[in-house]
């Protein structure tokens, strides 16, 4: 029997060696299901304190449960090296929210309100209104995995 797919909206994070923890994140999320990952962009780190960060959004469909990904996102953060808590974060990727389609999702109460680092990549994926920012000049990076 399959189980049912399901949409997962993602957020990751990194301002320690990005371009290391980023690839294998990207790698391992796409083995998964099928992805779309958002541009890269550099944004200041929230409270002013550390390097700044890489942050991306993705859009997940797999047949996999709401606690089976949150404990993979987890798993992954661990294997990166991820310290808490630290302002030098190897990896970080939150469930933003999940659902059967882009028009029925369910947001993760941890995660709200979301903050701009969210939804700048998120809105490059999925054009909703709970995305909406004001303009931004952060630079995108120029990266492929």
């Amino acid at each position: 029997m399959n189980a049912t797919e399901t949409i997962f909206a993602l957020a990751l994070a990194s301002n320690c060696n990005p371009e290391l923890h980023f690839k294998q994140a990207f790698d391992q999320i796409a083995e998964i299901g099928q992805v779309q990952f958002s541009e890269i962009y550099l944004i200041p780190c929230r409270d002013a304190v550390g390097a700044d960060y890489w942050n991306a959004a993705c859009l997940l469909k797999a047949a996999i449960s709401v606690d089976d990904i949150i404990a993979l996102l987890k798993k992954m953060e661990t294997d990166s090296g991820r310290v808490r808590p630290s302002h030098q974060i190897s990896l970080d990727v939150d469930l933003i929210a999940w659902g059967q389609d882009l028009e029925h999702m369910r947001f993760n109460p941890k995660k709200l309100p979301l903050a701009l680092d969210v939804k700048i990549p998120m809105l490059d994926i999925w054009q909703s209104t709970d995305f909406q920012h004001e303009n931004h000049q952060f630079p995108v990076v120029n990266w492929t995995n």
